[in-house]
């Protein structure tokens, strides 16, 4: 570990570059410790920073922890739109809808911990985001649904909900399914295909809006 303190000055950097250093220290230490025990000293040493530099970028821990919240939401929701875009097959877009929550969460560096597990849901903005990363999956989801079934925009963003915390929950069960040496946890992607079929046996008995025209 770098130490702010050895009395030298921080390469000067880009400041997107240095905003992406901080954001990956803080990431580091907000995983590890949780947001109430993480504390901004640990954060610039671990980015090999002074704290003025860390503050001329995130005026506080709140912004900082809220800035990665919307970094990790916006690339769930990427994942997500991504595969329901990449096919027009229904079948292999609520397998790929599933695989990218278990992609998220098999992310080595623990991101989702922050989206799904945060110590700081108590907090508007928070929970704002938390709320987000679901609304993300469920908006897009619902868009294919709806257009496929006829079903309305009600019924298609209830069956959305359910597909995208069928995704999250055994996402999450599956990455601490592991033994502490690393055993007992299926395949990824044998489960990722296990809740596929679990998902497209439901769905798929609603009928496509082809199939009720005459």
């Amino acid at each position: 570990m770098t130490s702010a303190n050895t009395g030298a000055r921080p390469a000067r950097l880009p400041r997107s570059a240095r905003r992406k250093q901080l954001l990956a220290a803080a990431q580091e230490i907000f995983v590890a410790n949780g947001y109430h025990a993480a504390a901004m000293d640990d954060i610039a040493e671990r980015a090999g920073v002074s704290k003025p530099v860390l503050y001329q970028h995130f005026p506080g821990k709140l912004e900082l922890y809220l800035a990665l919240l919307d970094q990790h939401v916006q690339v769930l929701g990427e994942q997500v739109r991504t595969a329901l875009q990449s096919t027009q097959d229904n079948k292999q877009r609520v397998e790929g809808c599933i695989a990218a929550y278990f992609d998220f969460v098999d992310d080595p560096g623990g991101a989702f911990r922050l989206v799904f597990e945060s110590d700081l849901r108590n907090d508007p903005a928070v929970r704002e985001r938390v709320e987000r990363s679901l609304q993300i999956s469920v908006d897009a989801l619902a868009d294919t649904i709806a257009r496929d079934t006829g079903l309305g925009r009600d019924d298609a963003e209830l069956l959305s909900c359910g597909l995208a915390g069928l995704a999250e929950v055994s996402a999450r069960w599956w990455l601490d399914s592991a033994t502490g040496d690393g055993t007992g946890r299926i395949d990824k992607e044998r489960a990722v295909a296990l809740l596929s079929g679990l998902a497209w046996r439901g769905i798929s008995g609603y009928p496509r809006v082809s199939d009720n025209t005459s």
